[in-house]
């Protein structure tokens, strides 16, 4: 029955996790990295199977290892946020609404900057 729950949340954050990666509000990293946890907890097939994917080579190996983001996938996570808040500031009519939002692109940008940690690009 274990299994079972670590099997399902394991998938169900995974999926909420690849929607995070191109939704703007939405924090993939986080939810790839529970997917891994439940996976690792609930199967050891259904681990090995999603560690070898692209989506943990890319999201879940190089922050588990380093604990940051290099400097190109700050940029291109906050350009692809940025797009989307401003889209919603200028089709939301409502003044609190686009207040709200910048401040939370102002915050995204605060913790980009000063809490993850930017590592160097890997040299292949």
């Amino acid at each position: 029955m274990k299994n079972i729950l670590f099997f399902t949340l394991g998938f169900l954050f995974l999926g909420i996790g690849l929607a995070g990666v191109v939704l703007p509000l939405l924090p993939g990293v986080p939810f790839i990295l529970l997917a891994s946890f439940c996976f690792a907890k609930g199967s050891k097939r259904i681990d090995r199977w999603f560690k070898s994917t692209t989506v943990y080579d890319k999201y879940v190996e190089g922050f588990r290892q380093n604990r940051g983001l290099t400097l190109k996938e700050k940029i291109r996570i906050n350009l692809i946020a940025d797009f989307f808040i401003l889209c919603s500031v200028y089709f939301v009519n409502i003044l609190i609404i686009q207040v709200i939002l910048v401040l939370l692109a102002l915050v995204k940008h605060y913790y980009f900057i000063k809490k993850i940690k930017t590592i160097k690009t890997k040299k292949s």
